[in-house]
């Protein structure tokens, strides 16, 4: 029996068989301002002749509405909320969240169907991703179109860190523990795992993200130089090209002040026009121009303390007005609510995985941070994978054992047929 693992995440979707090459998509639908009757799922965007000023329809979203499922789950999530002693409106908790089902539907069709993979649901198990401490209500959902539409042979829902934690253990069979940071689109979760198993009382989650800083980079951007509020796209590639975590954020903050060539942080980017130019590029140092004006006709995005500043948020959220720990107190919070036998075990196994985690001189500065809030236990961070997904291998090594995936003739869960999920 196949296995196809689909790790499900806000901003982009990694799918692909057990031991076959994973393939990472916009899991999105996108409408474009020149074609605005026409949607386009996926991988569809390289049809977009104009990709400037696109608009986004996401499956994952604020939740809005305040159900009985979502009630019963208030006390979890301020509990996991909970930072230096003082609990934060929970409304704050609500986004990220797989509630936009017409799209997300559309978007698995198209990854299933023909266009992809081509999947043969009666042959095949999943293994799928979803938040930590998911609603219930969507949980069902999930398994209802999984089941019910589908028609997979079985399925299992867990959680992106659990996938990089076993491959941790898989790789280093003596190791008992490890800390499992996790930034992507919507937020970063630091979850501790021992043997396997994730420690409730230890789970931290602070709502800073990718779509945050894109959106951050775009308002600075728009203020100071371009509109761009409009170029979501555009300026996600700004972000993922240009900028940077600080070593010495005031230092760098004193250079980007300077003038000319002596402002060594300051960077040229060419922004695409779609015609000549399809991808926006960074412009070398060499041939940028300090004194006038570029005569190539090319429109400049010129960059100084925007490159690490917006990245800056991931370790001071307050800077914009988010009064929340920043990830390296958040792993200390995190550490010091377990058992102080253990402790040590955790600051040495480190799990760095998400977007975030591959701006430059991230691993760096967490490094030194935690060094400074803990000087007694230095820390060991270390990458989920080599490879630029970095969940890839921790997914295939999960596919490949199948945990949790049975068949089984009950319906213990109010599933139709001999499909049954187990957690």
């Amino acid at each position: 029996m196949a296995t196809l693992v689909l790790d499900n995440g806000a901003y982009t979707a990694k799918i692909g068989y057990s031991q076959e090459k994973v393939s990472v998509i916009p899991n999105c639908q996108f409408r474009s301002k020149t074609s605005r009757l026409k949607t386009f799922t996926a991988n569809q965007l390289d049809e977009i002749k104009d990709p400037s000023g696109l608009f986004y329809i996401l499956p994952f979203q604020k939740v809005r509405e305040f159900n009985h499922s979502i009630r019963s789950h208030l006390d979890r999530f301020l509990l996991v909320s909970l930072i230096d002693g003082h609990l934060f409106s929970p409304v704050l908790c609500f986004q990220g969240y797989l509630v936009n089902w017409d799209v997300q539907r559309k978007v698995w069709d198209h990854l299933f169907g023909k266009e992809m993979f081509k999947v043969e649901f009666a042959d095949t198990s999943v293994i799928i991703t979803e938040p930590y401490f998911n609603f219930t209500s969507i949980q069902e959902s999930m398994n209802e179109i999984l089941f019910e539409e589908y028609q997979f042979q079985s399925a299992l829902r867990t959680n992106a860190g659990f996938l990089a934690a076993h491959h941790y253990f898989h790789t280093k069979p003596s190791e008992l523990c490890c800390l499992v940071v996790d930034s992507g689109f919507s937020f970063t979760h630091i979850v501790p795992y021992c043997r396997s198993k994730k420690m409730k009382e230890g789970i931290r989650r602070i709502n800073v993200g990718g779509k945050l800083l894109t959106n951050h980079l775009k308002e600075i951007i728009s203020y100071r130089q371009l509109h761009v509020m409009d170029e979501t796209h555009v300026i996600n590639q700004v972000k993922e090209d240009v900028c940077y975590v600080s070593q010495h954020f005031y230092k760098d903050m004193e250079v980007a002040q300077m003038k000319g060539e002596e402002n060594s942080v300051m960077r040229d980017y060419v922004l695409p026009d779609f015609s000549s130019i399809k991808k926006g590029f960074c412009k070398p140092r060499e041939e940028m121009v300090f004194n006038g004006k570029y005569k190539t006709g090319e429109q400049i995005l010129r960059l100084a303390n925007e490159r690490f500043a917006v990245p800056e948020m991931l370790f001071h959220p307050s800077d914009i007005g988010i009064q929340e720990m920043g990830i390296p107190e958040a792993i200390v919070h995190s550490i010091q609510s377990l058992p102080d036998e253990m402790q040590p075990h955790f600051y040495q196994s480190i799990v760095l995985t998400g977007g975030n985690t591959l701006f430059p001189g991230f691993r760096e500065r967490l490094e030194a941070e935690l060094r400074s809030l803990c000087p007694g236990s230095p820390p060991r961070l270390r990458p989920a994978a080599c490879e630029s997904d970095l969940l890839l291998v921790g997914r295939r090594e999960a596919a490949g054992s199948q945990p949790g995936l049975r068949r089984d003739g009950g319906d213990e869960r109010g599933l139709r047929g001999e499909r049954t999920l187990y957690l």
